[in-house]
């Protein structure tokens, strides 16, 4: 009725339904968050912090005050520790040592990674999902296991006390789980890209290191990133096929510290802050690439 006599100029037209308020919305999504405290969300993790920090925090102490100090305080600060450990005990061979087989792990098990999970996610065969299987079983397998007969083939080998037998032994038990996330992400690459390149004359080859390869690089540095600290950070391969002081890395060398009778806390301690300054520094760099590496490589298939 109303509308008609608005049709006729007897009734003015009714007001038109106007659309929800954008900001009642968004108060609505925000309610939760809202009727929550700040304190309930910053002191549990404040508090995780913290329960994270007191190690490392310790560690520094006692590595920068001075020997016989019961101080909380590394006040005043010394750097004697630090130079007993890098001249005295070798820390400086044993970091190069640390660093020559990080680097060629990384180098190795990325490449070798790369291709294997290529494979995996391009190619159709009919063991596939039992090699996958196998991939995925090898994890269960502990490294001391296989010490044995490891030992033997580097033995026949002879690469016992060779920095190359260790690097081969990381990169074999990093091989599986690096080629199941390359394969992964490689899975997020669309086909169709490298169809493309096939088709303006490129061959497969040319196409993956031109279209898919520069699309890699969260999934490279995360598997490289985690080939260089298991590298970095493992203690019983070196410890089984190294024997000369000259060949031994850090996590060895910081064994050495440890006596039978007495330990030396600050250099110790001093050592710890060596071996961990790279592991921190290769993280602070990469950490953004990191997550995005392994959340694109865990993907069902």
């Amino acid at each position: 009725m109303t509308t008609a006599l608005a049709e006729k100029g007897l009734a003015p037209a009714p007001a038109p339904a106007t659309a929800p308020d954008a900001h009642q919305g968004k108060k609505r999504g925000r309610g939760i968050d809202q009727g929550v405290p700040r304190w309930q969300i910053y002191l549990p993790l404040a508090l995780y912090l913290l329960f994270t920090l007191i190690p490392f925090y310790w560690m520094l102490l006692f590595a920068l005050r001075p020997a016989g100090s019961t101080s909380l305080v590394p006040w005043p600060m010394t750097g004697e520790h630090f130079a007993k450990v890098w001249n005295e005990r070798s820390f400086g061979i044993f970091f190069q040592n640390s660093m020559i087989v990080g680097v060629s792990s990384l180098v190795m098990t990325t490449a070798v990674a790369l291709a294997g999970g290529y494979a995996l996610a391009r190619f159709d065969f009919k063991i596939k999902k039992a090699f996958m299987l196998a991939l995925l079983a090898s994890q269960f397998i502990p490294g001391a296991l296989m010490l044995v007969p490891l030992f033997e083939i580097f033995k026949n080998l002879q690469m016992i006390n060779s920095l190359g037998s260790v690097v081969i032994a990381e990169t074999v038990f990093q091989l599986p789980l690096s080629m199941i996330l390359i394969s992964g992400f490689i899975r997020n690459v669309p086909v169709s890209l490298e169809e493309q390149a096939w088709v303006d004359g490129c061959g497969r080859f040319r196409a993956f290191c031109a279209v898919v390869l520069p699309l890699l690089r969260p999934g490279l540095i995360a598997v490289g990133s985690f080939a260089f600290v298991h590298s970095w950070n493992h203690f019983l391969f070196a410890l089984m096929f190294l024997s000369s002081q000259d060949k031994q890395t850090i996590p060895v060398g910081l064994n050495t510290l440890i006596g039978s009778d007495s330990v030396d806390l600050g250099a110790l301690a001093a050592g710890g802050v060596i071996a961990a300054v790279p592991v921190v520094i290769v993280f602070a760099f990469i950490q953004k690439w990191l997550i995005t590496g392994f959340s694109a490589g865990a993907v069902k298939g």
